[in-house]
């Protein structure tokens, strides 16, 4: 095994020296509170909390002795981002048996990602179940119905999610395990498949995963890559719906959600009209296209330079939001995910301190993980580094402040062989493996790590909300005490800053799991493979023999 460099170390809570562990909280904490600070102003794509982020990075990385790795040998990846905003409604309501008017924030949230000086609806709406178009599953929810210049209604994860046993549905999209399909990323771009003007997606905490305190918070902001006009979406508002809403919506023709969430778990399900009824909007939209960066840096390797081991984590925030209790008007992501990028630095200054890699490592701070990975997105189609010489990408986002661990939480159990690597890392410290604790919530769509799975590159992610960490004071019931407080609370909110209560022996410990299994495969030769029955491995298959046949 190949030795891991000092950091690792350092980090092995057994053999720790104390100092060692304090020098290196010392400055993540140092980091994380620079970052989280008021001067960086919640850290937003395209304002100046960016620009002081951007240079804030590049000064760190080029202190840590690393190179610029972006194009034309810069440190930064140029993202250009459309950038909208919606106003207040001249008109926002259902009309049908009577007139339904809708409350923007509380009944519905609203988006757009088209760049309109008006986003106006005035269509029928109509029912697609879950918008599932799957023929590999011989599923289709659509069944050819015309669609175009309408407004779909969604429910939100798969069709098997709330099947009972026996039903058709059950173990069609993997039970409890969220797929793609059950992403709202997913079930929008579907909607605009096929040319509808709206989409809406019923909410549902445990469905979606997070409260409608997580759907809110954009405040109506949206982004995009900048796209040419035959390429925007046909979908001029999208968002969600509030149960409740959702309720009085079917109800006003005539129908009731409950029966229709049975109807849509059977395959012959097809679109159902909401008779008589219309969904009417004119909000004003602000729009914008701006410049946002990667930051690349990279150790070189020397004599498999060409091969990339690639760390990810994302410097963006939400910034300016309405004041919260305390008086804080930055979302300023302390957590997510300040801390990953503090982590970030830490791998890299133990790799610089040790033997050189013979791959090279790259180092990827993104933008706009927040507005849909639209960072790393954006590297993906346009990337420094060919994705099949890419190894493998690890991507830290969100890491537990509760304390050391008796275990490490595996995000997308089943997918590749870097969850292998993990377990070895693992036992080294005296941890055990634990699979995520509630796999329908799709964490393992809902990083930046997730643009690069999409191309075949094999992909680890560390997330501290992925399930209930075994601490070793308090167990699983402290661990999920943390989620909990952490999530519906802090998670996209201003309360998600430094605190002197955090513990960071547990996302140290994970700090150096990861670079750890990074370090090895750039010391090495091996490469990572997805598993049996990945929806990735046949991309990764092709492009790996397009790499080598060329």
């Amino acid at each position: 095994m190949t030795r891991f460099f000092s950091l690792a170390a350092a980090l092995l809570a057994s053999t720790a020296p104390a100092a060692a562990q304090d020098d290196t909280a010392a400055r993540i904490t140092q980091t994380v509170r620079t970052l989280a600070s008021d001067t960086f102003e919640g850290r937003a794509p395209g304002t100046a909390g960016e620009e002081r982020t951007i240079g804030y990075l590049i000064a760190r990385f080029e202190q840590l002795g690393l190179q610029p790795a972006g194009p034309d040998g810069q440190w930064v990846q140029r993202v250009p981002l459309l950038h909208t905003k919606l106003g207040t409604p001249a008109r926002l309501a259902v009309t049908g048996k009577g007139d339904v008017p809708l409350q923007l924030g509380t009944d519905v949230y609203l988006s757009t990602i088209r760049p309109d000086d008006r986003a106006v609806v005035d269509a029928p709406v109509v029912f697609v179940g879950y918008g599932v178009k799957a023929p590999e599953r011989q599923w289709d929810d659509f069944k050819g119905v015309d669609l175009k210049g309408k407004v779909v209604v969604f429910l939100v994860n798969d069709p098997d999610f709330e099947a009972r046993p026996g039903e058709p549905a059950a173990g069609k999209f993997g039970d409890r395990t969220m797929t793609y399909y059950g992403r709202w990323t997913y079930k929008f771009e579907e909607a605009a498949r096929q040319g509808a003007v709206g989409a809406l997606i019923v909410h549902d905490t445990t469905g979606a995963g997070y409260g409608w305190n997580v759907v809110v918070s954009p405040g109506g902001e949206n982004y995009d890559i900048e796209r040419k006009p035959d390429a925007l979406t046909s979908v001029r508002l999208q968002g969600w719906i509030a149960d409740a809403a959702a309720r009085r919506l079917f109800a006003s023709a005539g129908q009731d959600l409950d029966t229709l969430k049975a109807a849509a778990r059977r395959p012959d399900f097809r679109p159902v009209d909401l008779a008589g009824v219309r969904l009417t909007a004119d909000v004003p939209v602000s729009h914008e296209v701006l410049t946002s960066r990667n930051v690349l840096a990279r150790i070189p390797g020397t004599t498999k330079a060409d091969e990339i081991v690639m760390f990810g984590a994302h410097w963006d925030a939400y910034g300016k939001g309405k004041p919260d209790g305390q008086g804080r008007i930055y979302r300023a992501g302390a957590n997510d995910d300040a801390l990953g990028i503090a982590g970030m630095f830490e791998i890299a200054r133990g790799m610089v301190a040790g033997p050189k890699p013979q791959r090279s490592v790259v180092f990827a701070a993104w933008t706009a993980e927040e507005r849909g990975l639209l960072g790393s997105e954006y590297y993906a189609t346009n990337p420094v580094y060919p994705m099949a010489k890419t190894v493998a990408n690890l991507t830290l986002d969100i890491l537990q402040t509760a304390g050391a661990a008796n275990d490490v939480v595996l995000v997308g159990k089943g997918q590749n062989t870097l969850e292998d690597n993990m377990a070895r890392v693992a036992a080294t410290q005296g941890r055990r493996v634990t699979p995520e604790s509630l796999p329908e919530r799709g964490l393992f769509y809902r990083a930046d790590h997730f643009s690069f799975a999409k191309r075949g590159v094999p992909v680890l992610l560390l997330m501290g909300i992925a399930g209930a960490s075994d601490l070793k004071q308090g167990g699983t019931k402290a661990g999920q005490a943390w989620i909990d407080a952490y999530t519906g609370q802090c998670y996209h909110q201003a309360c998600d800053d430094w605190s002197p209560d955090w513990n960071l022996d547990g996302a140290m410990q994970d700090i150096a799991l990861v670079g750890r299994i990074g370090s090895d495969l750039a010391r090495g030769g091996a490469w990572p493979q997805w598993k049996p029955g990945s929806e990735f491995r046949a991309i990764r298959d092709r492009s790996r023999g397009d790499a080598r046949n060329p």
